[in-house]
């Protein structure tokens, strides 16, 4: 609700205004966590005070103020340290002895006590958080910082929010206040704190104490596409932190070449965790662009079951449908009863993709029927799967070429296709998805 009436108030209030409604709604947020009767001193941004003098409290110049340090424990972190560059080197004092004014449209610094300050768990603004990429989880994209939005309160200084937009990198270079007086203006573009989920320096491993929890609630595809804008170091550490299950379906959705790198770059357990959780038709399609001895090795990482199934399914020609198709698939016996069957589902918890075409073999699991799952639904309880099945079904073996496969679900609107050896043996399944990825693939080689 927020995030709306935001949008729309911030095209009818000039850039000071904006910030003065953001400043409130942080008020709001904070109060509970900084106590009540806080009162407003004033806001600022980091780019206004960074190379400002520092000055003692008999306004004698101690040096400039070289960055600021937070500690991120709050909605929004809480300023503890100020870097001072003087003439005796760069030295950390509390910022609680600070004061903050505004001179002459200029902020003045003054340090009241020169008490030296500094803690492990310190982030610095200039260092760690200007001109870094940061996710923007409610836009699904990574963004860059230019300035940082602050606010001073009684109870001391807290980030409010970043700036991602011109104007703020105009602000840092000097530039927009002369732009503006020339009738160039810029709206600001802040994004809350709050929203800000995760932080990374390529040249440190620095992470906000905020996890990435809510980088989960986004689609695969998106957090994909976040992760493959980020530079490969960054990625490889977002990437690292997500669970294997989380990690397999962003994988999925990444580009081949993206693939392989992220998995070249995990430890051998952890690439072998994350090729478990994939379904094997994907996990072999990552490992046949990769050097054979790396290969053998997640292999050999890998639980015996999954990695012989990706075996098999390496060893199939790139243009033969056994290299497409899954081995993820849902069958019964012919004499079941429809009952038993959709027990069997219940304690199955099948994906989506393997309930569009239910299949059917005999006791030597041959391919002998195939069945909807609406078949299952409006059959009677006590009926045999025998029955019911559909016995004039389409295959195709695993021999047989990917493009014989894509002409018989064109020809006969398939969305699932079973896949058998030539003594009809059911080996696995390729669907829709799968051919209309292999296509988009070979339309990507040509162009």
């Amino acid at each position: 609700m927020f995030n709306g009436q935001w949008s729309r108030t911030r095209k009818k209030i000039n850039i000071l205004e904006g910030i003065n409604a953001l400043l409130n709604f942080f008020l709001v947020v904070m109060h509970p966590f900084l106590g009540g009767g806080c009162k407003m001193k004033n806001n600022f941004y980091l780019s206004r005070i960074l190379g400002n003098k520092v000055y003692s409290p008999d306004m004698k110049v101690i040096g400039t103020l070289n960055d600021l340090g937070v500690i991120n424990e709050l909605k929004s972190p809480h300023v503890t340290t100020a870097k001072v560059k003087t003439r005796s080197g760069i030295k950390d004092y509390n910022f609680k002895n600070f004061s903050i004014t505004k001179q002459n449209g200029q902020y003045v610094l003054v340090c009241n006590k020169f008490e030296e300050y500094t803690s492990p768990n310190t982030m610095f603004l200039r260092k760690h958080i200007l001109d870094q990429q940061i996710i923007d989880v409610n836009g699904r994209k990574v963004v860059r910082v230019n300035d940082v939005s602050l606010s001073s309160l009684e109870k001391g200084a807290y980030v409010v929010a970043v700036d991602i937009g011109m104007d703020g990198l105009l602000r840092r270079i000097g530039i927009a206040k002369p732009l503006k007086m020339i009738g160039l203006k810029f709206s600001a573009k802040l994004m809350l704190w709050n929203n800000v989920e995760a932080i990374i320096t390529s040249n440190e491993n620095i992470v906000l104490s905020k996890t990435y929890n809510s980088l989960s609630i986004l689609h695969p595809s998106d957090l994909a596409d976040i992760i493959e804008d980020f530079d490969a170091k960054t990625g490889l550490t977002i990437f690292s932190s997500l669970d294997n299950a989380t990690a397999a379906d962003v994988l999925e959705q990444m580009e081949a070449d993206a693939q392989v790198s992220f998995i070249e770059s995990l430890s051998a357990d952890k690439a072998a965790d994350v090729l478990e959780e994939m379904p094997a038709d994907e996990a072999a399609d990552i490992l046949d662009g990769m050097d054979e001895e790396k290969v053998e090795e997640l292999l050999n990482s890998m639980e015996k079951e999954a990695s012989d199934e990706i075996r098999e399914l390496l060893e199939y020609d790139s243009n033969a449908v056994g290299s497409l198709m899954s081995t993820d698939f849902v069958f019964f016996k012919n004499h079941e009863t429809i009952n038993e069957a959709i027990d069997s589902l219940r304690k199955l918890k099948p994906e989506e993709d393997e309930m569009f075409n239910l299949y059917v073999v005999d006791n030597n699991e041959k391919l002998i029927g195939t069945l909807s799952l609406r078949d299952l639904i409006i059959s009677e309880p006590t009926s045999k799967i025998g029955d019911i099945m559909n016995k004039k079904f389409k295959s195709m073996f695993d021999t047989d070429s990917i493009n014989d496969l894509i002409k018989n679900v064109s020809k006969y609107n398939l969305v699932a296709i079973p896949v058998t050896d030539h003594e009809m043996k059911l080996l696995g399944n390729v669907i829709i998805n799968d051919i209309i990825y292999e296509l988009l693939k070979n339309k990507r080689k040509l162009v």
